[in-house]
């Protein structure tokens, strides 16, 4: 159709993966390579013509029969758990890496968004860079200058213009690749969840582009997301992708609904051993759970309970770490973040902490609504991070309680936090009284 601008037809990618046999070094000698080719010829010779399969390698299908369209101005959130194949299948549509099979057609410029830095080159500055990019792009030096100053307005990159972005900060390189990629006018945008590397205000100033970007000027968006407040206010569809295929394409609350069905199913079937994690592993989060007043086990707790969180953890090692810290932090169903609270926020020292041992934070009065909320964890030892799960590690469904101690359900539609504090009335007369002595006190000074 006309109106088509990406088109993707059975597409698959497909990886090599190889295993180190049980019991070799993981270091290979040149005597091995040598013994291991010599092996190779000679199974050859005896099979000719025949492929011999490697014992040592595994294939494994990134993406698998992906089929789908995007039409011009729709702005698609491609959605899916960790592994699921969101980011090869934005690199396959990028052009940074082939298909093994099936085909894509794209039509116009395509500017990508997918990490830190792409498309930039370090040594350059970041004046060099946005002519580097708008000339990827195919466009002239005239169309690149037209734009120049709304994009170093938007990236706020003004000071360092003419700095080589190898010296930027994270958040400096992301505000101009965004920048870049938003204000040179491509048919496509491609963005990944590198945004999450700014600030709140700038992650909600790209949000606000995007939208201008696809309602105002009818150009494109793919967007990979795990914020669902950013997916649902942002998309008019979804692509929910599970083990590298199409599990969902269509409206974006139904998509949300699925991908968090998933996830809850996820973290209570998969061991938190398995969950991809960055850290020095000297200490690692290999359990949680929840428990009541009574120390027993819960999967559900009411507004206004005791809740002990139980976080079960792991020395790697024989030393015993010092200066532990744990921090937890609890997000809406949608992913927003709600508080975060880590032990030496309070003073607390977790020192003691044997081989294998819990650490346990209790909340009275559990502040929350009724809903589900998801438990993200990290520990850091000696001010380096030692584990920190990048899925959640849980979540805590919670029904409606006596949060007040009356027997009374609040109101629906309240919102996540529940408060708690005294009411007081005062006469109109009392008031004025107060003021008139303040106001005394303050001329005596």
């Amino acid at each position: 159709m006309a109106d088509t601008v990406i088109q993707v037809e059975n597409l698959g990618k497909k990886y090599i993966l190889g295993h180190q046999q049980e019991g070799h070094s993981r270091y290979v000698a040149l005597r091995d390579v040598i013994a291991d080719g010599a092996k190779s010829v000679a199974r050859r010779l005896r099979h000719p013509g025949k492929r011999q399969p490697n014992p040592n390698q595994e294939e494994f299908w990134a993406l698998k029969d992906v089929s789908f369209e995007v039409k011009q101005g729709e702005v698609v959130g491609i959605i899916g758990r960790n592994g699921a194949g969101k980011s090869t299948l934005l690199k396959i549509l990028s052009r940074i890496t082939e298909p093994t099979e099936g085909r894509i057609k794209l039509r116009g410029r395509v500017a990508s968004l997918l990490e830190v830095g792409t498309g930039f080159h370090p040594e350059l500055t970041g004046r060099e860079n946005i002519f580097l990019n708008g000339a990827i792009l195919g466009m002239s030096r005239a169309e690149i200058n037209r734009k120049f100053d709304e994009i170093v307005e938007f990236a706020e990159v003004s000071r360092f213009l003419d700095t080589p972005v190898k010296r930027y900060s994270s958040g400096m390189y992301v505000r101009l690749a965004f920048a870049v990629a938003a204000h040179l006018e491509p048919e496509i945008l491609v963005v990944d969840e590198v945004l999450a590397v700014g600030d709140a205000a700038f992650q909600k100033k790209c949000l606000g582009k995007m939208g201008d970007v696809a309602k105002q000027e009818g150009r494109t968006i793919l967007f990979v997301s795990h914020q669902m407040s950013a997916i649902k206010n942002l998309c008019s569809r979804t692509i929910m992708l599970n083990s590298g295929s199409i599990y969902h394409d269509g409206d974006p609350q139904a998509g949300i609904t699925l991908y968090l069905q998933d996830l809850a199913s996820a973290s209570n079937q998969t061991s938190l051993e398995n969950v991809r994690r960055t850290g020095t592993g000297v200490l690692k989060i290999v359990n949680f759970w929840l428990e009541n007043i009574n120390g027993e086990r819960v999967t559900a707790v009411a507004s206004g309970d005791t809740v002990k969180m139980v976080f079960q953890c792991r020395v790697n090692g024989n030393s015993s770490p010092k200066n532990i810290s744990l921090g937890f932090s609890l997000h809406t169903h949608l992913g927003d973040l709600l508080s975060v609270l880590y032990s030496d926020y309070m003073g607390v020292n977790l020192d003691d902490l044997k081989k294998d041992g819990c650490i346990s934070f209790t909340i009275s009065d559990f502040p929350f609504s009724r809903g589900r909320y998801y438990v993200g964890a990290r520990v850091v030892v000696n001010d380096i991070e030692s584990d920190w799960p990048k899925d959640f590690i849980g979540s805590i469904d919670v029904e409606d309680g006596s949060f007040y101690g009356k027997g009374r359900t609040p109101h629906s539609g309240i919102g996540p936090i529940l408060i708690k504090g005294d009411w007081s009335i005062n006469s109109q007369e009392a008031s004025l009284q107060k003021l008139h002595d303040h106001e005394f006190q303050n001329l005596g000074r």
